[in-house]
């Protein structure tokens, strides 16, 4: 059998296409989509984790060139400690060849800087919980908005102190809680505290962490969650994710500061008093991969993955429970239930 035989006898005769004789327009919907969605703008909403003193604030400002976070963390030894994650959310709009973007950045200060963290991960975890429940009751609303606005959590940039020996038992917790509400995408902050060869094997540690403790980090391996042949990957897909998976977590150094090199070459990074480091050098980071991941190749999809797969879950959930409370509420004043005999017999 020719490849032109075998594919016609797998093709259900529902999808035959009738070509117009003359054209119509009808192919011009996606621009007029594409129009409607620039008026309208996207929304990303990204969390940050992780101690204070990991740069978290700066990799955000050096992801979108800009300066739109400032430290929340402690300046120095001597402020006290929060003794609970104080959660902050910072807005901006950003244009870009006409495409709006509005993102929010929500920020954990005083997450693990505690001697006891017991518990410390339930107030992000309430936060990210709080937005899908919020989500819920809007769209079940009678008389809900035309478009809802989206404050469910879409990343979470979970950064790793870049001690070389692995996850520690607080990132164990977090990250298997995390993983299961949310798109968690790993990060070793401050990576050039680390050699070259020090980083690699810390990377093969974490990796292999990640595998033990089976930690369903971002990008996903299947499409489990999604029966819809619409979103199924296509090779060229899945080699992207596989060759992203081989990545994490990302080494990253991060950095606002733009410097002349002796060349005269303007960069991004910092100056030590060993040499120039420079961000966008995949040689000395692999910030460039993270950044062309999150923005570039996969950000709808962290918008998309969330609404499908882990709200979808979430709705799912408290629906079921909806139900059930609502059969069992009906079911004891039922007549001849049980429960209506006891009463009318007192």
């Amino acid at each position: 059998m020719t490849d032109t035989q075998d594919y016609q006898s797998t093709v259900p005769p529902t999808l035959s296409f009738s070509q117009p004789t003359n054209y119509v327009g009808f192919d011009t919907i996606t621009t007029q989509i594409e129009n409607r969605l620039l008026k309208r703008g996207f929304t990303l909403n990204v969390m940050l984790v992780g101690h204070s003193g990991l740069g978290k604030s700066t990799l955000v400002n050096t992801l979108f060139s800009s300066h739109m976070v400032e430290s929340n963390g402690r300046k120095s030894i001597h402020e006290p400690i929060d003794k609970t994650p104080e959660i902050k959310l910072t807005s901006h709009t950003l244009l870009e060849n006409n495409v709006k973007l509005n993102l929010n950045i929500i920020d954990t200060p005083g997450f693990g800087d505690q001697i006891n963290n017991e518990k410390c991960w339930d107030p992000i975890l309430k936060y990210i919980k709080d937005q899908q429940n919020q989500y819920l009751r809007k769209e079940l609303n009678a008389s809900r908005e035309k478009y809802i606005k989206d404050t469910r959590v879409h990343c979470i940039l979970y950064f790793i102190q870049p001690t070389g020996y692995g996850l520690k038992n607080l990132d164990i917790v977090v990250l298997k809680k995390l993983t299961e509400v949310a798109n968690v995408v790993p990060i070793i902050a401050k990576s050039d505290t680390l050699t070259l060869d020090e980083r690699s094997n810390f990377k093969k540690i974490l990796q292999e962490q990640f595998n033990h403790y089976k930690f369903k980090m971002y990008p996903y391996e299947e499409n489990d969650n999604l029966d819809n042949d619409e979103f199924q990957l296509t090779p060229d897909e899945k080699q992207l994710n596989d060759d992203i998976r081989s990545l994490l977590p990302f080494a990253i150094i991060g950095s606002e500061d733009i410097i002349t090199t002796p060349n005269g070459e303007t960069i991004r990074g910092r100056r030590t008093k060993w040499g120039l480091i420079n961000v966008e050098d995949v040689t000395q980071c692999e910030f460039v991969y993270l950044r062309d991941f999150l923005t570039r190749t996969h950000l709808h999809d962290l918008i998309e993955s969330t609404s499908l797969v882990h709200y979808e879950a979430f709705r799912s959930k408290q629906l079921t429970a909806l139900r059930e409370n609502v059969g069992a509420r009906n079911s004891q004043f039922q007549p001849g239930s049980q429960q209506q005999q006891q009463q009318q017999h007192q």
